[in-house]
């Protein structure tokens, strides 16, 4: 009843937003992508790399049915099958009674260090990156792989990220709990603002660009790195396991590919890719003071903080990182890498460009970092232009809604999700120091969304508020938060007061940081 439920609901957005699928006739080039597809995401096999670890004792991990019946449960039912078949609801209403069996097949699997064939198979989805594709790499590949599989990974991960020290790579903000893009965004900002506050100082932002990172992973590498990290030798072994000896297959419509075995990279798709990505990415920190890398999943972005003029530090640490990169199997797409310099010095200076491999790294004046579009103004009326823009298409789809007579709830939470989600993105991050124009700009589309739902909705402004103080609150409770030494608080007879930051300009004093110390300081 709930599926057909859902179809009917599909149907009816279906109706309401003209939508008709596209249908072509099937050509060659149809049938020969999948293949070419396969052949082009395998680019990075090296069979030159050892694939075996020395024999070690076995794995001291194993599960109880009650863990693993607990992950069935969990399992979304509206996922996609894998290869095997096997549907996620299967699982999920079969849970107590599949448990005992699929519990003895992972501990076995721990025990040998070895991962059955059939549960490493993939079959890659090739997903456009963007509307018109012209190359093989406008594709991203994302894998369907076995259910089952997924929930033995989920249990793996579970005890891999308990056993890690909460201090580790504490500018990884991707996979992490109580972290987020508007923390990546924040600490970012707050590091170039800061220093922008004192005198003869300019920052430069190496926005880097990765070809398939995920793809790239060399798991004997891989596998050095989680032993030095403190992990059972035989659960390693495991892992090398699981991430070598794939069949892999490409589908395009009715039309799949040959397989082909791959050794190489973690598929986009698995549970433990990403935390995997984010172990081999961990030794991939600053070598100066005066430098930081920000990594969110495979983003990541040099800040260089540059005094009186003299970049040694920062161009040492864009050499440092191309030499990592080469001994990690890592590829730089130079041409996608781009730079942005922040400099409010009224005597501005000719600032030379940087060079990745022998090629000039593009200067920009924008750049969309982690879905915000950020300017070397630190302004936002681009980033505020850009999400107006989007959120006016979709009041579009809010009025369609209503004249099919749609609840003032059903509509309300309509623009919850699809238009108060667009404009509220970040906002702790950045609409602090958005100027009276843009929030203007910004209200007219929630004041238009409140005219059609007949519901009195919440200000941006008060959205922003309510939300620097509730992150503000969670950085206070977690110590392992790297901007948790931003709050420091003040003596005990002032119980509930934060140390404000000095700030000798509006840009600092309006960011996100030192208005929630505010907020924080006024609540008391």
């Amino acid at each position: 009843m709930l599926s057909v439920k859902y179809c009917r609901i599909w149907q009816g957005l279906q109706s309401i937003t003209d939508y008709r699928k596209k249908s072509s006739p099937v050509t060659d080039q149809d049938v020969l992508l999948p293949g070419r597809l396969n052949n082009f995401f395998a680019r990075f096999e090296d069979n030159t790399v050892p694939l075996t670890q020395p024999a070690t004792k076995t794995c001291g991990l194993s599960f109880t049915a009650a863990e693993v019946s607990k992950t069935f449960k969990r399992v979304n039912p509206r996922k996609a099958a894998g290869p095997d078949g096997i549907p996620s609801r299967a699982l999920r209403a079969c849970a107590d009674q599949l448990a005992g069996v699929f519990t003895d097949i992972f501990n076995q699997s721990l025990y040998q260090s070895a991962v059955p064939t059939c549960f490493k198979r993939a079959t890659i989805v090739p997903v456009p990156k963007k509307a018109k594709v012209t190359e093989l790499n406008d594709y991203r590949p994302v894998a369907l792989t076995s259910v089952i599989m997924k929930c033995f990974e989920r249990l793996v991960k579970d005890h891999i990220t308990s056993t890690l020290p909460d201090t580790l790579d504490p500018l990884q903000f991707a996979y992490r709990p109580n972290r987020s893009t508007d923390d990546a965004i924040s600490t970012t900002l707050h590091t170039a603002l800061t220093h922008l506050d004192k005198r003869n100082t300019y920052v430069r932002m190496l926005f880097i660009d990765y070809s398939s990172a995920f793809n790239t992973i060399v798991p004997s590498k891989l596998v050095i790195k989680l032993e030095t990290l403190g992990l059972d030798p035989a659960l390693c072994n495991w892992v090398l396991d699981f991430l070598t000896g794939r069949p892999q297959v490409v589908r395009v419509g009715n039309n799949i590919s040959s397989p082909l075995i791959l050794n190489t990279g973690a598929p986009q798709g698995c549970v433990l890719s990403p935390l995997l990505y984010s172990l081999f990415t961990h030794d991939c920190v600053a070598t100066h003071a005066s430098n930081s890398i920000i990594k969110f999943a495979d983003d990541t972005t040099v800040v260089g903080l540059i005094t009186n003029n003299d970049e040694t530090a920062y161009r040492e640490e864009v050499r440092a990182l191309g030499v990592w990169c080469q001994e990690n199997n890592l590829t730089l797409n130079v041409n996608k890498t781009k730079e942005m310099i922040v400099d409010f010095r009224k005597q501005q200076r000719e600032h030379p460009p940087i060079h990745i491999d022998g090629t000039v790294v593009e200067r920009v004046a924008s750049f969309k970092f982690l879905g915000i579009h950020i300017t070397d103004k630190l302004n936002w009326s681009t980033h505020t232009d850009s999400i107006v823009k989007k959120a006016q298409q979709r009041l579009f789809n809010l009025r369609r809604l209503k004249k099919f007579g749609l609840s003032p709830k059903a509509l309300s939470n309509f623009y919850r999700c699809t238009i108060e989600s667009i404009l509220a993105g970040c906002i702790t991050a950045w609409y602090g120091n958005c100027s009276a124009l843009n929030r203007k700009a910004l209200q007219r589309v929630v004041r238009s969304a409140q005219r059609i739902t007949g519901v009195k909705l919440p200000a941006l402004q008060d959205t922003y508020t309510t939300r620097c103080h509730r992150k503000a609150i969670k950085i206070i409770k977690d110590i392992n938060h790297p901007s948790h030494c931003l709050f420091t608080p003040l003596s005990s007879r002032r119980r509930g007061q934060y140390r404000c930051i000095k700030a000798g300009t509006e840009r600092l004093k309006n960011s996100f940081y030192l208005k929630a110390i505010r907020l924080l300081n006024s609540h008391h």
